[in-house]
């Protein structure tokens, strides 16, 4: 049974229903692109449960900010969406679809503002679509993020020159 101090609730909007602390274990190798924590970082994971009607990126977006991530990956999610709003690859608007939904895959990183997250979903026939997750998508019956916070990392976004637009920098909290 977990003791009290490692159960933490996330305001009135998202459930959080386990907290759950573990360590880092394999650390990548660093480059430009990527920053590893060594095998002594703390991570901590949430699980957290949104409900019929709330919107997912909204609620995320209210969870970094209420516990104040600096750095954080969507480790795995599961379930269902009435409302889906994509930004397809390379195009300048927002895609709504209404019906019912699985959520099929979704990846992604968040922090206090910073979220870059992308989602796919299947229809009723299996019909699969992914992209950018934009805010209007609405759960349907459930939806639970598994979330882990890298507790030395720290993101930020910043010009890159070769590409021209604002990408993720990751930095050390040290």
């Amino acid at each position: 049974m977990m003791s009290p101090s490692h159960l933490h609730l996330v305001g009135a909007t998202a459930m959080v229903v386990a907290l759950l602390q573990s360590c880092a274990h394999a650390p990548a190798a660093p480059s430009s692109e990527t920053m590893a924590a060594n095998s002594s970082s703390d991570t901590r994971s949430y699980v957290v449960r949104l409900k019929p009607g709330q919107d997912v990126k909204a609620e995320l977006e209210a969870l970094a900010k209420a516990n104040r991530l600096q750095a954080a990956s969507i480790v795995s999610v599961v379930g269902s969406l009435t409302d889906v709003a994509l930004r397809y690859a390379n195009q300048p608007t927002t895609t709504r679809l209404q019906g019912h939904f699985e959520v099929v895959a979704m990846s992604g990183y968040l922090a206090d503002g910073e979220f870059h997250c992308h989602l796919a979903v299947s229809d009723g026939e299996g019909k699969t679509l992914g992209g950018h997750l934009m805010d209007g998508n609405v759960v349907y019956t459930t939806l639970v993020v598994v979330i882990q916070e890298h507790l030395q990392l720290r993101y930020r976004r910043e010009v890159d020159p070769k590409s021209n637009y604002a990408e993720l920098v990751i930095d050390s909290r040290l």
